[in-house]
């Protein structure tokens, strides 16, 4: 079979790549003589088309199962298929150190979904992934980095031999995931620098990113991150107005359309966004009619008949 080619850049035999939409992230699909993994599985709402994706997968590659699958961070948009996954194909599941304990007990105040607004089905795991150590992907070894900032439990893996860098949502094309740490006061600014720094430092030829197309133009994409982190760390409350722009739009690309009354429900009840209410001095009606506001400002969103409707 052909292999790949991005931009001037020939991807090796064994590694295929299932770009995705911007509710589910992408899916990475490695596969050897002893070894079939994938890293991150999409949102919750897409699980039966990442089975499907896998299915043909082995299929199209005559391989006989999927062993592994690995998160490179537990947002749901990365984890959202493991539990449909794990009961198709009876995979392990490897998840980052941190998130241990969470995902053993099931808390939902150190998972994300509860805070961000999110559905996740409950998964069990079976392996860590610790920042420094290896892990083998179908035919390759892949060093295991953390990459705080957009999540600061977040790791990113990178083959030396082939100089890929599967980024997560450390690194995109035109910059990064929003800098959640900082809507519930961890820090993420300094995190996300010193993550660019590390990628800098590293001798990359291909992205795989967690969103939009694998690119090979590395160091363009740091300077646009770089730039990205000057302006919304020059004032907190750009990253905060940011995200929640981007948190309500995410949900409006699982609803498609809902109604009024039940979009402010849901604002309403979102532990992320009502910090952000707060932090920007907002009574709750007002922060609402802002937030919609800045949808249909960008053209994110319309309403018809008193409906929120996502716009593409």
């Amino acid at each position: 079979m052909p292999q790949k080619r991005i931009g001037n850049y020939l991807l090796p035999p064994g590694i295929d790549i299932f770009e995705r939409g911007w509710l589910s992230a992408n899916n990475i699909f490695l596969f050897g003589d002893d070894d079939v993994s994938l890293v991150d599985t999409g949102y919750c709402a897409h699980q039966q088309m990442t089975v499907d994706l896998v299915s043909n997968a082995i299929q199209q590659y005559g391989l006989k199962n999927l062993n592994k699958v690995l998160n490179t961070h537990l947002h749901s948009d990365h984890c959202g298929g493991n539990a449909a996954l794990s009961e198709v194909f009876d995979c392990e599941i490897s998840i980052p150190e941190a998130e241990a304990i969470a995902v053993q007990d099931w808390d939902e105040n150190l998972l994300s979904f509860r805070q961000l607004g999110q559905d996740c089905p409950r998964f069990s795991h079976q392996a860590l992934l610790v920042s420094g150590e290896e892990v083998v992907l179908g035919p390759y070894r892949w060093q295991i980095l953390a990459a705080p900032g957009h999540d600061n439990r977040s790791v990113m893996l990178y083959q030396e031999e082939y100089q890929i860098l599967i980024s997560a949502d450390a690194l995109w094309e035109e910059g990064f995931g929003v800098i959640f740490p900082e809507l519930w006061g961890e820090g993420g600014f300094e995190e996300v620098a010193q993550t660019l720094e590390l990628i800098e430092g590293l001798p990359v030829r291909l992205v795989i990113p967690g969103h939009g197309k694998p690119f090979t133009d590395v160091q363009k994409s740091i300077g646009i991150a770089k730039s990205r982190l000057d302006y919304l760390s020059s004032d907190p409350e750009r990253n905060a107005r940011h995200g929640a722009k981007v948190l309500l739009k995410y949900k409006l690309l699982e609803w498609r359309s809902q109604e009024m009354f039940k979009v402010n429900q849901w604002i309403a009840a979102t532990p992320a966004l009502e910090n952000i209410r707060k932090n920007m001095n907002l009574h709750t009606e007002d922060f609402q009619s802002w937030l919609v506001g800045a949808l249909l400002k960008s053209k994110a969103a319309t309403i018809d008949n008193n409906f929120l409707v996502n716009q593409d």
